[in-house]
């Protein structure tokens, strides 16, 4: 995949003109190949919901609890071997990349903020990987990884912002667009935008709609003024989508006009998140209830939509 965001923006936009065949599908079919060794291809699961049909993507079932381990993977497999990894994360990226280094042999270190969940630490930790506390925010922990990213040898693994990760996430995509074809919009919750940006290019030229809370927001803010900005953090979802500011690569892409950016609120999506416990036995943390709450508002187009549940490593009972 290209290795920079003018190029990446040129795939973008030809994957919302049509003309995406010959470019972006290829980079993420090479992805689902590279990967597929390590990766659960995850289940959809057809329902109706409220007299609406709907297509349900579990991803929360994938192995490390998160889509996060697609990227991670992918940038790790595409390249020159590392000698270690190092990354800043808000937890499942950092639980991502500490299996993929251990899946292929590799120390690696992860940088957290001080407010990470202690699940999530938890199993960045029992994946194997040295955990390091530094700050109050992820803009902290990435300024101290980096730091430390700058030995010899070693490999400094974007939680979002690189085209290779994109597009491992981007695989997501076309697992979905593979089980269940009739799907003509993907529902999909924004952090930094990587997975969005993956489902965009990955998705045959459907419809993604980026999903975010109201208070913790940057795409939204980003298209809104046109380019990236910093935007508040405060969101039940903020570990996993804790992100200040939308990734410059992302934002290429998702800025095109085959993307629809929504908000929900925080009883919304708590609400969702017990929804699909009560309806589906289904237990993920609140950033996976995301788009399902914007769906239960009516708010996602498309006659056969689907919800992408992007993880569940969370400590959580009904």
């Amino acid at each position: 995949m290209p290795g920079n965001g003018k190029a990446l923006a040129a795939y973008g936009r030809a994957a919302h003109s049509g003309l995406m065949t010959s470019t972006v599908v290829p980079d993420v079919t090479a992805a689902a190949e590279r990967i597929r060794p390590y990766v659960r291809h995850t289940p959809v699961l057809r329902a109706e919901v409220d007299g609406r049909p709907l297509v349900l993507k579990l991803e929360h079932l994938q192995r490390t609890g998160s889509f996060k381990l697609r990227g991670a993977l992918n940038a790790l497999l595409a390249g020159e071997r590392p000698e270690q990894v190092v990354t800043a994360s808000g937890g499942n990226h950092g639980i991502g990349v500490a299996t993929a280094a251990a899946i292929l042999g590799l120390p690696a270190t992860v940088f957290v903020p001080d407010g990470v969940p202690a699940s999530k630490a938890r199993r960045i930790e029992a994946a194997g990987a040295r955990l390091v506390r530094a700050g109050t925010r992820y803009s902290d922990a990435a300024a101290a990884a980096r730091e430390d990213a700058q030995a010899p040898g070693t490999r400094y693994v974007e939680a979002y912002n690189d085209p290779v990760v994109v597009a491992g996430q981007g695989t997501v995509a076309a697992e979905i667009v593979a089980d269940a074809p009739e799907v003509d919009a993907i529902a999909v919750a924004v952090g930094g935008g990587g997975l969005a940006a993956g489902v965009a290019l990955g998705s045959g030229g459907r419809l993604t709609v980026a999903v975010e809370p109201e208070r913790c927001s940057c795409l939204h803010q980003a298209l809104a003024a046109g380019h990236p900005v910093e935007a508040e953090v405060d969101s039940v979802a903020a570990s996993a989508l804790g992100a200040t500011r939308v990734g410059e690569v992302p934002f290429e892409v998702l800025s095109g006009p085959g993307v629809r950016s929504l908000v929900v609120g925080e009883a919304e999506i708590l609400a969702a998140r017990d929804r699909l416990w009560d309806e589906f036995r289904l237990a993920v943390e609140p950033a996976a209830a995301v788009p399902f709450a914007a769906w239960l508002a009516g708010a996602v187009p498309g006659e056969a939509p689907c919800v992408l549940l992007c993880g569940a490593n969370a400590d959580w009972t009904p």
